[in-house]
C-alpha cells in the first residue's frame, strides 16, 4: 500500500493587518511604511534574504533624474541612510551616458535592509512559499504558505502583491499581461562582481578609446560635449562607472572572435572602493519565461559560463582589470520582465518619454525606456529634457480586486513604459505608496477597506509628510 507522509503537517492561522508577498525593493518599502504607521505587517518571501535586486550589486536606477535631481525620498532614502551608516554607501554617480544612479555595497545593503525592517517592526517570513489564497465575496481573506514549520493561513483585511509575477492577483482572478505582442520577454541576467580593479587606467582607457564606450546618449547628459570631454569629466568623477557597448569595436570584436558571448553591454559600476570592487551587468539568456521554474533554473550554468568568460575578457583586454579577481555573484538570477497587472490606469510610453506629471501621482520614475533584447539588441530612449514622470495611483490597483494592491515591476503599464518603471527607484516609491495606503485605510476603521476607495489626495499628503518626492523636480 502506498501512503503519503507530508514534510510539514502542522497548520495554523496567523492574523495581521496587512500581508505583503515578495521582499524585493517594493515589498521591503511597503512593509517598512505599513509597520512604521502601526500596522501588524507580515512580509513573506521564498528566498533567504530580503532585498531582491537591491542586494544584487546593481546600482539603483530611477532614484535621480538625468539632471542629477533626487526623485526618490522617504523610505528609499532611509534605507540608503542606514547603508551609509554601516559604511556601504557610495552615492549618486553620473554614467555620462543616459542617467544618474546610486551605487552601494550589496553585502552591507543586506544588513541595512534587515536592520531597517526590524526597527520598523516588520514580521519577516523568509524561506516561505505561497501556495494559494482564500476568497470570500470577491475579497482575498487569506494567503496560504508553506515552510519548514508547516502550513499557515495568513489572514488580513489587506494584501499587497510585490511578488514580481503578480501571484496573488493571478490567483484572485485578476487580469495579467505578459511581454510584447508576440509574447517576447526581456532576457534574464546574473550580476557578478570583480575586485582589485584600478580606476584611473580604466577611465584613461575610456578617454583614449571612446568609440568602444556608450557616452552622451541624451542631450541632458551630453550638454554639447564631445565624447572625449565626457570621458574627461568621468576622470574628474574618479569612479569606475563606465559602459562598454556591444556594438563598439572592443566588445564586438571579441564576440566575433568567440571570446565573448553576444551582449549589448558591459556595464561597470562601483560597489566597494576599499576592495576595488565593481559590479558587472552584461550576461544574458533570452527566450526565458521567469515564471517557468524549470526554464529559469536551467539558465544558471549558461549564465555562470558567461560570468567566467567575461571575467577573462576584462582581465585580458581592459586596463585596470589586469589583476582583478572574481569576487561574487548575485544570490539569484535577475528577471526583468514577466507578468504585469491590468490596472485601473496604465502608464504609457508617452507618459514616460514626455515626463508627464499627474495630480494623482504616488511616486516618480526617470529611467529611460530600457528594453533588453536577446543577443546584442537593446532599446534605450531617454525621458524628455532629462526629467521625470509621475506614476498614477491607478497603476498599482488591479481591476476588480478590492483589497489587493500590486507594486513593483508588476505595475500596470504598456511594455515600453514598463521598461522604464521596472527599476528599483520607482519600485521603492510604489512600495511606500501602497504600504502607506494600507495604513490610511485601516486607521479609518472601515469594516471592508478597499484600495480603490482611498482619497489619493490624502495619500499624497501623507507620503510627502513621510519624505516622498512627488513635486518640485523636472
Amino acid at each position: 500500500m502506498v501512503t503519503t507522509q507530508e514534510f510539514a503537517q502542522e497548520s495554523r492561522n496567523v492574523d495581521s493587518d496587512v500581508v505583503i508577498l515578495g521582499a524585493g525593493a517594493s515589498g521591503v518599502a511597503a512593509a517598512i511604511s505599513a509597520a512604521r504607521a502601526g500596522l501588524r505587517t507580515l512580509l513573506v518571501d521564498a528566498g533567504p534574504m530580503p532585498g531582491g535586486e537591491l542586494i544584487s550589486g546593481m546600482a539603483i536606477d530611477g532614484a535621480l533624474n538625468a539632471r542629477g535631481e533626487w526623485i526618490l525620498g522617504g523610505v528609499g532614502r532611509d534605507i540608503l541612510a542606514e547603508c551609509e551608516k554601516l559604511g556601504g554607501y557610495i552615492g549618486p554617480l553620473n554614467d555620462f551616458r543616459l542617467i544618474w544612479y546610486v551605487c552601494l555595497d550589496p553585502e552591507v545593503m543586506k544588513l541595512a535592509i534587515a536592520s531597517t525592517l526590524a526597527k520598523a517592526g516588520v514580521k519577516l517570513l523568509l524561506h516561505t512559499y505561497a501556495t494559494h489564497i482564500d476568497m470570500n465575496d470577491g475579497r482575498v481573506t487569506a494567503l496560504h504558505v508553506l515552510n519548514k514549520e508547516g502550513k499557515s493561513a495568513l489572514r488580513a483585511p489587506l494584501f499587497i502583491d510585490c511578488s514580481g509575477d503578480g501571484d496573488i492577483v493571478r490567483a484572485a482572478g485578476g487580469k495579467l499581461l505578459q511581454g510584447g505582442p508576440g509574447g517576447e520577454l526581456q532576457p534574464v541576467s546574473l550580476m557578478f562582481r570583480m575586485s582589485g580593479v584600478v580606476t584611473k587606467p580604466l577611465l584613461e582607457f575610456m578617454r583614449d578609446h571612446t568609440e568602444s564606450f556608450a557616452l552622451g546618449e541624451s542631450d541632458a547628459i551630453r550638454q554639447g560635449r564631445t565624447d572625449r570631454e565626457l570621458a574627461e569629466a568621468s576622470l574628474v568623477q574618479n569612479q569606475p562607472s563606465v559602459f562598454l557597448k556591444g556594438g563598439g569595436p572592443l566588445v564586438s570584436g571579441a564576440i566575433a572572435r568567440g571570446e565573448m558571448y553576444p551582449t549589448a553591454l558591459i556595464m561597470i559600476q562601483p560597489t566597494a572602493p576599499q576592495r576595488g570592487e565593481v559590479c558587472l551587468n552584461t550576461t544574458r539568456v533570452g527566450g526565458i519565461d521567469g515564471t517557468r521554474t524549470t526554464e529559469l533554473s536551467a539558465t544558471l550554468s549558461t549564465l555562470g559560463e558567461q560570468v567566467w568568460q567575461c571575467s577573462e575578457f576584462m582581465r585580458k583586454h581592459v586596463p585596470g582589470f589586469e589583476h582583478a579577481a572574481f569576487s561574487g555573484i548575485a544570490s539569484r538570477v535577475g528577471v526583468r520582465e514577466t507578468r504585469r497587472i491590468d490596472g485601473v490606469e496604465s502608464l504609457t510610453q508617452e507618459d514616460v518619454l514626455e515626463g508627464r506629471k499627474r495630480a494623482d501621482g504616488i511616486g516618480k520614475g526617470s529611467h529611460h525606456v530600457d528594453i533588453h533584447q536577446s543577443g546584442t539588441g537593446q532599446i534605450r530612449i531617454p525621458v524628455k529634457d532629462g526629467g521625470s514622470y509621475d506614476i498614477p495611483w491607478g497603476c498599482v490597483l488591479p481591476k476588480g480586486l478590492a483589497n489587493v494592491a500590486a507594486a513593483g515591476r508588476i505595475l500596470s503599464a504598456d511594455r515600453e513604459a514598463h521598461g522604464s518603471a521596472r527599476v528599483m527607484g520607482p519600485c521603492l516609491a510604489m512600495g511606500q505608496a501602497v504600504g502607506t495606503a494600507a495604513a490610511i485605510l485601516l486607521q479609518a476603521g472601515s469594516p471592508s477597506p478597499t484600495f480603490a476607495a482611498l482619497d489619493v489626495r490624502a495619500l499624497r499628503t501623507r507620503l510627502q509628510a513621510d519624505g516622498a518626492v512627488l513635486d518640485g523636480t523636472h
